[in-house]
């Protein structure tokens, strides 16, 4: 039997298990480092072509309906954080994983590299709102940075003779916490430089001065905020207005060069409108409830606010549109934000004479730049998802057989009026009370038709009618209340609105997709006996 060859003097030693801890470390700072470089770039190029953006617009772009809704219930406006959150951990597992590939083959491993480096350019160049090939570089260049470092601080780890690993170690921690430092430094830089490009947009919407509206809203009826604890305000904060759109990095729109182009079928007169033309507009101000499709029944995605801004349909027919009912050729408005984004809606309901706004103030301040500064679409008693182009930047005239806005593909509907809905803020849902009187109260809306009634059940008994809260207008929510005389037990509450035509809430219950939710608000409470 012929003994086995001895390994040459000089031949490297077999990867140790702190060797394979330290390249998942190098590939972590490798990544880390690749990731800056990239920040960096994309800062140069724009923010929205960044890796991390690109890639995260494209998860949301190819999310199924499903999951999309499940992450809007369980996470809310904190679900673009999550998601991020996701893919950085997503990121940090391969780059370890490329790390240690980079032991045992290192082409392998840099070739791994350039595969993230491309699937993040090709997320980059398929953004709805990419318009050229530079959209790409982000993700090259940081993926050619990581590479670079990979293989340097795998270098650092393996060169050194077997007699004296510790060398290599302690050259690659070195290496490694010098990548880490030069790392953090472009990522600061990136947002320095990030932040000195914003400060135009900022500045616009500091200078900005709102004008005093023509048309103001009537003042908001005393008794439209019922004294109610446990009910939220009739106006909401700008701070609390719900969010919800596919915008990981929230446009900062420079007001002073935005401009509205208006064009498409039907479109006698094309146009390009300036912020400073629409403030020299007549001005209109109104108080307008918006709610989103996605809203559970129950659900908090709607608010209420102060809108000031101009209406589009003056601005339409001066462009020629005429609505269908009047032989218009378009049936379809189909705004495009500066982030891609298409929002299609009906041309009859905007020229209907509602207050469909061309918005740029919310609650006495210029339009917050999550909620869309400068210009927003405000158009009452359609969802958002079909009329609340936020970031506007054009809008064309067009039908619904034509074209298909960004949602309609996704499996929700091409239109979708309002639908009556109410909610019970107090008491809260498995919550305990003590037996005696109590208030239920909430909200009720159906906007553009308004609230003409709201009713409450106890178990299974009969329809009782709240006292409803001064009405604002048909195109605001309605707070409500009924007192209870709570009995000890287990107790189910449920609510059900009437709009302003007399169409009593369904109470069949149906999810939210293709156009919004259906079905009755139902809480149950722990009801105690009073001491004594």
């Amino acid at each position: 039997m012929t003994a086995a060859s001895p390994a040459p003097p000089d031949a490297p030693a077999p990867p140790t298990r702190t060797d394979r801890l330290l390249a998942a470390l190098g590939g972590l700072v490798a990544g880390y480092g690749g990731l800056a470089v990239a920040a960096l770039a994309g800062v140069l190029v724009r923010p929205e072509a960044g890796p991390l953006a690109a890639v995260a617009d494209a998860v949301v772009d190819r999310t199924p309906a499903a999951v999309e809704r499940w992450a809007i219930r369980t996470f809310g406006a904190s679900d673009k954080a999550v998601l991020e959150a996701g893919i950085l951990v997503l990121l940090a597992l391969l780059a370890a994983a490329l790390g240690r590939l980079a032991l045992r083959s290192r082409p392998a491993a840099l070739g791994g590299v350039a595969a993230l480096g491309v699937v993040g350019a090709l997320a980059a160049l398929t953004r709805p709102d990419s318009d050229s090939a530079a959209d790409a570089l982000p993700s090259l260049v940081g993926a050619a940075a990581a590479a670079l470092l990979l293989s340097l601080l795998v270098r650092r780890l393996t060169a050194p003779p077997a007699a004296d690993p510790a060398a290599g170690r302690r050259g690659f921690l070195r290496a490694g916490a010098g990548v880490a430092v030069g790392a953090t430094g472009a990522l600061v830089l990136s947002r320095s430089v990030g932040s000195h490009r914003s400060e135009h947009a900022t500045a616009s919407r500091a200078a900005l001065r709102l004008p005093r509206p023509a048309s103001p809203a009537p003042a908001v009826p005393p008794g439209a905020q019922l004294p109610v604890e446990g009910i939220g305000p009739f106006v909401t904060p700008n701070r609390d207005f719900y969010r919800v759109d596919t915008a990981l990095v929230v446009p900062r729109v420079d007001a002073d060069t935005w401009h509205l182009r208006i064009h498409g079928t039907g479109v006698s007169q094309e146009r390009t409108v300036t912020l400073p033309e629409l403030l020299r507009r007549e001005v209109v101000e109104r108080d307008i409830t918006l709610a989103c499709v996605s809203n559970e029944v129950g659900g908090d995605l709607v608010g209420n606010a102060r809108w000031l801004g101009v209406r589009l349909a003056d601005l339409l027919r001066e462009c020629g549109v005429r609505p269908p009912s009047a032989g218009g050729p378009a049936d379809q408005l189909v705004a495009r934000s500066v982030d891609g984004m298409t929002i299609g809606t009906p041309v009859e309901t905007v020229m209907d004479g509602r207050d469909a706004l061309l918005a740029f103030g919310m609650n006495g301040e210029p339009l917050p730049f999550a909620h869309g500064f400068p210009v927003r679409m405000v158009v009452p008693g359609l969802y958002g998802y079909v009329s609340a182009c936020k970031w506007i930047s054009s809008i064309e005239l067009t039908t619904f057989a034509a074209y298909d806005a960004y949602w309609v593909p996704r499996g929700w509907a091409a239109q979708a009026p309002v639908k009556t809905q109410s909610r019970i803020d107090t008491p809260r849902s498995g919550g305990g009370i003590t037996a005696g009187p109590v208030a239920v109260a909430g909200v009720a809306w159906a906007q553009h038709r308004g609230i003409s009634r709201v009713e409450v059940r106890v178990d299974d008994g009969p329809w009782q009618t709240a006292r409803l809260a001064a009405e604002d207008s048909a195109d605001t929510w309605r707070q409500w209340v009924h007192t209870w005389q709570a009995a000890p037990g287990r107790h189910h509450l449920t609510v059900r609105a009437t709009d302003g035509t007399g169409a009593v809430q369904t109470a069949r219950t149906a999810g939210t997709m293709p156009d919004g939710a259906t079905g009755l608000h139902t809480i149950s409470v722990n009801v105690s006996a009073a001491d004594g």
